[in-house]
């Protein structure tokens, strides 16, 4: 994966004119129902089938119909292709407010989303309905006999010191190709300057490159990788099969908490059933009833003591700054170098 071109373009995806990829197509629900809704998501398909079916069980008379695919891929069936979808489901919080600031998105008032904080919502248009933390995962064999990091400083000394045992074992997101990656890879170079550092030794330690998390905690369960930087936690603490294979790890000077969002859309055809679908997800995200359907760890940032490392990326037009043409080039290119050392 060390070896791949750099893309400066940002929506379009690998496929061209054959059209937009998609990682896994799904329905849910009798094939004859009288109503579907259609959604387009980033999101592993297994993560939201509890949530799709308790929807489905009072709406019995729907099919879901369910596409997912990466961030930029579905930026690419939206804007370029023009795909006619319902509600886009997506954990690139920028590019969600970039449809919604380009006229891709349409209002959306209930109940539901007055539940919402306000640092949620942005305009009515986008709304989050989990906070999902930005973390490391390793594996547990790969570090017997040395320390665990606990934060990226100490990540930093313990690959200097042990090169030989992190060779070519050491991944992040190819931001390329990962909206999310992007995302957090910004947030972290705004925050702080051990960032650069920690992407140079990953470099010089041969950096392995993915798509998305659950690629990477597959990798770190079977020991292919070592550490895999800037993961999805929540997608890692979800697989409960891999208990003993994997160790998550919030770093402890700051975590990114990225907000999955969802937004209704423009080229909306099932308006009411879409609409429904976003209260049902935000009803289960912010409502005072415990859903056990509910994927998401529910985050209370603003009282627990043991969450005051942890730093919620706030939804609105500061994340479009890195999404300007020139600003993304600048920054791929030095996040090249870094990485690539070539």
């Amino acid at each position: 994966m060390r070896n791949f071109i750099l893309s400066l373009i940002i929506w379009a995806g690998a496929s061209g004119a054959m059209g937009f990829e998609i990682e896994e197509h799904r329905r849910f629900g009798p094939e004859n129902a009288a109503h579907e809704l259609k959604i387009i998501s980033t999101a592993d398909v297994e993560i939201l089938i509890p949530l799709m079916e308790l929807f489905l069980r009072r709406h019995p008379d729907t099919v879901i119909d369910y596409t997912s695919v990466s961030s930029g891929a579905l930026m690419q069936a939206i804007v370029t292709e023009e795909v006619a979808f319902d509600v886009a489901l997506s954990s690139a919080m920028d590019l969600q407010i970039k449809l919604a600031n380009d006229g891709f998105s349409r209002e959306h008032r209930s109940d539901a989303t007055d539940l919402v904080p306000t640092w949620g919502n942005w305009r009515n248009h986008v709304f989050a309905f989990s906070q999902e933390e930005a973390s490391i995962v390793v594996s547990p064999q790969a570090f017997e006999g040395i320390e665990m990091p606990k934060d990226r400083q100490s990540l930093v000394t313990i690959l200097r010191k042990y090169p030989e045992r992190f060779e070519g074992r050491v991944a992040t997101y190819d931001l390329t190709l990962s909206g999310t990656g992007y995302l957090f890879a910004t947030q972290d170079a705004r925050t702080t300057e051990t960032f650069w550092r920690l992407m140079e030794v990953m470099g010089g330690l041969n950096a392995q490159l993915f798509c998305c998390s659950g690629v990477m905690i597959e990798a770190v369960s079977r020991g292919d990788i070592a550490v895999a930087y800037n993961v999805l936690g929540s997608y890692a603490r979800a697989r409960k099969d891999l208990e003993g294979s994997i160790q998550v790890i919030d770093p402890a000077d700051f975590t990114n908490m990225m907000l999955r969002t969802g937004i209704l859309l423009e080229s909306v055809v099932a308006e009411e059933l879409a609409r429904d679908f976003l209260d049902h997800l935000l009803q289960s995200a912010w409502g005072a009833e415990d859903i056990a359907e509910y994927p998401f760890h529910k985050w209370h940032l603003e009282t627990s003591e043991a969450a005051a490392s942890m730093k919620p990326i706030r939804l609105g037009p500061g994340l479009l700054v890195f999404l300007d043409e020139l600003k993304r080039k600048r920054f791929l290119k030095e996040w090249f170098n870094a990485v690539q050392q070539e």
